[in-house]
Parts: structure tokens; sequence; C-alpha cells
């Protein structure tokens, strides 16, 4: 349990159908009983995406994005990364990749097994982005896929970009979260230009019938809050 210890700081820990997640603040979560690192909605140039329809973006959020990337790889150093679909903002983004984007890729990539699962953005993945590219998955009880499906599930996905908002002392404050009721997590997007979708939204109704906790993710921890304390923009 060595990644427990390094990474207390950064982590707060829940449970998941019995077994122990520990969310990061990037925005990942790491699996300690499969040695497994999970991140969601990576939006692999999105910027460049953009720009090619006439919206010009700083062009620098895939190397954002590998930062914060690297940063939770190389500190947990998991035997595997999983990540959950809409890794890549098109079907053209793996073909944009910079040289230097390209080289850190694969310096995360090295040594353990990488898998992608495919997105509503990435249905198709070429391999000479490395790693193994599935449509979903199972690890243990849990089921990974892109989409979360409603109903009773055991399953994380991401998809929905998830942000929730507190109002205290007259100051609201909105930031990315892991939403989970102990048998579903819908995680944040680590994207750094995905953009978030309000906890409080419709959208996510069918998915925790009972209620979930919103760990929202704060400059130095994650906080868990209640939904009663949630509100909409």
């Amino acid at each position: 349990m060595t990644a427990l210890r390094k990474n207390k700081e950064t982590t707060h820990e829940i449970g998941l159908k019995g077994q122990p997640a520990l969310l990061d603040l990037t925005g990942a979560m790491y699996l300690p009983a499969h040695d497994a690192l999970l991140v969601a909605d990576l939006h692999f140039e999105k910027g460049s995406s953009f720009a090619r329809r006439g919206m010009m973006l700083p062009p620098y959020d895939t190397r954002e994005t590998l930062l914060a990337l690297s940063d939770a790889v190389f500190r947990f150093n998991p035997k595997t990364v999983i990540a959950l679909g809409d890794s890549f903002h098109d079907i053209g983004g793996p073909d944009r990749l910079g040289g230097e984007e390209r080289t850190t890729l694969a310096e995360v990539q090295q040594g353990r097994d990488w898998i992608w699962v495919t997105g509503n953005h990435d249905r198709i993945l070429p391999d000479s982005i490395g790693g193994q590219v599935v449509e979903e998955m199972a690890l243990g009880s849990l089921t990974l896929r892109h989409e979360p499906v409603a109903g009773e599930q055991a399953e994380i996905a991401g998809h929905l970009h998830p942000v929730g908002k507190v109002v205290m002392r007259g100051r609201s404050t909105r930031r990315r979260c892991f939403l989970t009721d102990g048998s579903r997590c819908v995680m944040p997007a680590l994207g750094a230009y995905a953009g978030g979708l309000n906890a409080c939204d419709a959208a996510f109704k069918p998915l925790f019938a009972n209620g979930f906790t919103a760990h929202l993710i704060g400059t130095e921890r994650i906080f868990a809050i209640a939904k009663s304390m949630l509100c909409r923009d």
C-alpha cells in the first residue's frame, strides 16, 4: 500500500462497491486492489479541433492535460492506467498531437498496461497512440465505461463532466467533482478545456435515485458535500 502513504496529502478515500478508492486532486482515481489508475475525459486536442472550425483558443490544452495526467501516473506508479473515453476530442485528434506531446504520452505509458475505453468523441482510436482499445471492461465487481447507464449499476464512468457548486457566507464556489453513491461513480473530466455540468442537472437523476455525495476538488484537498448542499448555476 505504498501509494496510499505517498499520496495521502492529495487524495481522499471512499468505499466503492466494498473496495477502497482514492480520489486524487488531479481528478484521477486509484484503485489499490487492482493497482489501477483511472482518468476520464482527457479531451486531448480540443483546442486544435476548435481552431479548425475558426474558434481560436490557446493551443496548450493537451500539454496542460498531459501535465496533470503525468503527475498522477508518476506519483501512484500503477500497473495499469485506464482512460474512460473521450480521451481525444475527435477522431482526428491523435494525428494532430505534437512531437513533444507524443513523447510525453509514450513516457507515461512505458512499463505499464494502458487501456483506452472508447467514448462518443473517439469511437475509433489508432494503434499509433499505444495501449489497448476497448468499448468497456470489468474490473472486479465494477464495470468501467464511458457513458453511465441508468438504473442500479456498479460502475465507474465519465462523460458528464460533473461539477458541484456551493454557496457559503455569500460566496459561491464551483469545482470539478466525483459523484458517488457507493456503488456507482461518475468521474470529473481531467481535460483542461473539458468544461463541466452542474451536479444538480436532471441528467444525473436517473443515475442516483437515492442521492449521492459530491466530492469536490479543492486547491489542496477534496471535500465531501451532501447533495442537499449543492446549488444550481
